[in-house]
C-alpha cells in the first residue's frame, strides 16, 4: 500500500488514477476550500473519506507536515528505461537521470521542475537514490502523478543504452568545461544531475558526452542541485520552444513612393 500527503498530492492523485486509491482522510473539524475542493473531488470518482485527528493523520502519514490529507493506494507499477524509449515518435527526447539524489525534498522539487519544463521522462537508479514517498510527492506538490519515472538497476549503463538511440549524454559539474547557456539543447538530450554536496560519481562522469557547469559570480562555487537541475531545464526548455516556435510572417516590403512634383513644375 502506498500512502501520500499533503492536499496537491492526494489531489493530483485522485485526478490521474482514482481506480488505485482505497480510500483519503483528511482532517476532522470544518474543512479549509482547497480540503472541500478534494472531498468534492473524491466523491464525484466515488472514493470513499474518512476523517481523523491531527495526531492519528501525523501517525499514519509519519509526517508532522501531512498538510491536512492523507491517501491510501495500490503502489504504481515502476517503468523501465524501454518504456521511456518506446513511443517517441519524430519529437527530440529530453530526459532528466539523477545520479545518487537523495534527498526527497530535492527529489520532488526537481520531478516537479521536470513536469513544468517538459521533461520527457526521469531515470532514478534503484539503489543511492531516494525512493517516491509521501514526502517525495509533496515535495513535488503532485508532480509524481504526471512524470514518467523510470528506475534502473545500473545507471551508466542506462547512459550507454541512451548514446545508442543517439541521446546525447550532458552531465552538470561546477568544473564542467562550458556554460549550460552556450549549449545547444533543441537535440535528444538527457540532463544528468549528481548527488548532493558530491556531484556526480567518477564513472558517470567519464560516460558524460558534455559536462557543463553554471557560472557562479560569488564566493560559493555551486548551487544545490534541485536549483541548478531548474536553471539548466528551463534554459533547455526555452531553446527547445523557440526552436519550435513556428518562423515569424515576414513583413511586406512597403510600396515604393511616388515621385511628387515640385512647385513650378
Amino acid at each position: 500500500m502506498e500512502i501520500i500527503f499533503g492536499v496537491h498530492s492526494v489531489t493530483e492523485a485522485v485526478r490521474m488514477r482514482p481506480a488505485d486509491l482505497d480510500h483519503v482522510t483528511i482532517l476532522s473539524g470544518p474543512p479549509n476550500p482547497r480540503v472541500a475542493a478534494l472531498q468534492d473531488l473524491c466523491r464525484a470518482a466515488r472514493i470513499r473519506v474518512s476523517t481523523a485527528g491531527r495526531e492519528e493523520l501525523q501517525r499514519m502519514s509519519r509526517s508532522e507536515n501531512h498538510g491536512g490529507a492523507v491517501a491510501f493506494l495500490r503502489e504504481r507499477k515502476a517503468l523501465t528505461l524501454e518504456d521511456l524509449l518506446a513511443g517517441g515518435g519524430t519529437a527530440k527526447r529530453l530526459l532528466l537521470a539523477l545520479d545518487g539524489v537523495e534527498d526527497p525534498h530535492n527529489l520532488g522539487a526537481l520531478l516537479r521542475t521536470a513536469d513544468g519544463a517538459g521533461v520527457d521522462g526521469v531515470l532514478l537508479p534503484e539503489r543511492r537514490s531516494a525512493p517516491i514517498t509521501g514526502a517525495v510527492a509533496k515535495a513535488s506538490a503532485g508532480a509524481t502523478e504526471h512524470v514518467r519515472v523510470a528506475k534502473v538497476t545500473n545507471l551508466v549503463r542506462s547512459l550507454e543504452e541512451l548514446k545508442k538511440h543517439n541521446v546525447w549524454v550532458v552531465g552538470l559539474d561546477e568544473r564542467g568545461s562550458q556554460d549550460y547557456d552556450q549549449f545547444d539543447f533543441t537535440g535528444d538530450i538527457v540532463l544528468v544531475l549528481g548527488r548532493e554536496g558530491a556531484g556526480l560519481h567518477d564513472l558517470t562522469k567519464r560516460t558524460c558526452d558534455f559536462l557543463l557547469r553554471v557560472p557562479m559570480a560569488g564566493a560559493v562555487p555551486s548551487l544545490n542541485v534541485s536549483v541548478a537541475g531548474a536553471v539548466v531545464l528551463y534554459e533547455a526548455a526555452r531553446q527547445r520552444r523557440r526552436a519550435a516556435a513556428p518562423p515569424p510572417a515576414a513583413e511586406a516590403a512597403p510600396k515604393p513612393s511616388k515621385p511628387r512634383k515640385g512647385l513650378g513644375s
